[in-house]
């Protein structure tokens, strides 16, 4: 792999390794520092390889250049003079900073990051940017375009969340055994979210929209994996994103065209992560509490059951209830009147749907578009006239020019 290719492959893998190893070393008050070493071990490593060729090891040759950037740091920084340095005289055996950057330190030190950076002193949206700058090593333009904002606009979102992490004292460590199940809420919500935003991002980047998922994969398998963090709605989380991720490929066409569930080639859908969906759902299926992770599992598995039967819709539906009992959503809502009109047909669920009243959401007025094609073609071209002035992305605009070409 040229250096054009390796580089940048490097820096999406390990860069959030020796960002997080760094910051549990040097803690929260110098994470800009971590950042900073971490960013300049990849440019000494572009100057460096472009002149002398790329080493046999390019990953420890990272790690080694990591390593000595952060002794320098310590040995010329004036907090080291001032107040670590007569520690250092008192016990003469510590000469270098412990720079730990064995797999299962990085390993342990994501970990404690994941929980650190999702700690509720922060809010949900700098949670999830977090966790893409320093756990998933996305740049700042990358995060600007999966949240169609500015980058301005996200280096202040971090910056605020950094500071308030700062002021907080917050502790890159593991919580507490007994602290586990209520710390691990809002780090499923940040994953879940982090997923969401790659699967249904309205960002023109599909490489991107790709990246986001497979990280939130990621991250996820890691709590799996971790015996504190293996718990049921962990699992059902991860069962949820392998079905989920199992129909990508199939979600676009090749002219970028969003491609609905029904006209999806069913070729194209991953049968090895419908498998492994299927293995987590059923790891997730113990313990006497259901949250909405198993029930999305649940109506996701369903979805990669390409037969269109009565049982299929029905079974989605009863979970749709669940789901909306235990976490009311109109996103939610709006897709239980889809699984509704399959399973008990257009009348009750043009009933059902008329009641959202999801007048700024223009999946709302696509689906009354659909529910009365072939009823009152009229209103369905009304609908899908307002769904057309409200869809933010060309994809979604070209499926519903497609739907009122058709009614024409």
């Amino acid at each position: 792999m040229a250096n054009v290719e390796l580089i940048p492959h490097l820096f999406r893998t390990e860069y959030r390794k020796i960002v997080s190893v760094l910051c549990k070393r040097f803690g929260f008050d110098q994470m800009e520092t971590a950042e900073d070493i971490a960013s300049d071990t990849f440019l000494t490593a572009t100057q460096t390889w472009g002149l002398e060729g790329t080493p046999p090891n390019p990953t420890a040759w990272l790690y080694a250049v990591a390593k000595n950037k952060a002794k320098n740091h310590l040995q010329r920084h004036e907090l080291f003079e001032s107040k670590i340095s007569p520690q250092l005289k008192a016990t003469p055996t510590v000469h270098e900073p412990d720079l730990d950057l064995s797999p299962q330190n990085i390993n342990d030190s994501q970990l404690q990051m994941m929980f650190a950076l999702c700690h509720p002193v922060i809010p949900a949206e700098a949670q999830v940017g977090l966790a893409l700058r320093i756990l998933c090593g996305f740049g700042i333009e990358e995060i600007a375009d999966a949240f169609l904002t500015q980058k301005e606009t996200i280096n202040k979102r971090l910056l605020r969340a950094k500071e308030k992490l700062r002021d907080e004292k917050i502790d890159i460590v593991m919580p507490d055994p007994a602290q586990i199940d209520v710390r691990l809420d809002p780090v499923l919500t940040t994953l879940y979210l982090v997923f969401n935003e790659g699967y249904y991002s309205v960002s023109s980047n599909n490489t991107l929209r790709k990246d986001l998922c497979l990280e939130a994969m990621r991250l996820c398998t890691m709590l799996v994996e971790n015996k504190a963090t293996n718990k049921p709605r962990v699992n059902a989380l991860l069962a949820l994103m392998c079905f989920h991720a199992s129909r990508f490929d199939a979600r676009l066409n090749t002219r970028g065209e969003l491609v609905l569930y029904d006209a999806q080639d069913t070729n194209l859908w991953n049968t090895d992560l419908i498998s492994k969906g299927g293995y987590f759902l059923h790891c997730a299926a113990t313990g006497t509490t259901l949250s909405k992770y198993h029930l999305e599992a649940g109506i996701a598995y369903w979805n990669t059951q390409h037969q269109d039967t009565r049982e299929k819709w029905e079974s989605m539906l009863q979970l749709y209830n669940q789901l909306l009992q235990i976490e009311y959503t109109p996103i939610a809502a709006l897709n239980r009147t889809y699984a509704l009109w399959k399973a008990n047909g257009k009348a009750q669920a043009i009933r059902e749907a008329e009641k959202l009243k999801l007048t700024s959401n223009h999946f709302y007025y696509a689906l009354l578009g659909d529910l009365y094609t072939n009823i009152d073609n009229g209103k369905a071209k009304q609908h899908f006239e307002e769904a057309l002035m409200l869809a933010r992305t060309e994809t979604d605009k070209q499926a519903l020019r497609k739907k009122l070409d058709l009614l024409s």
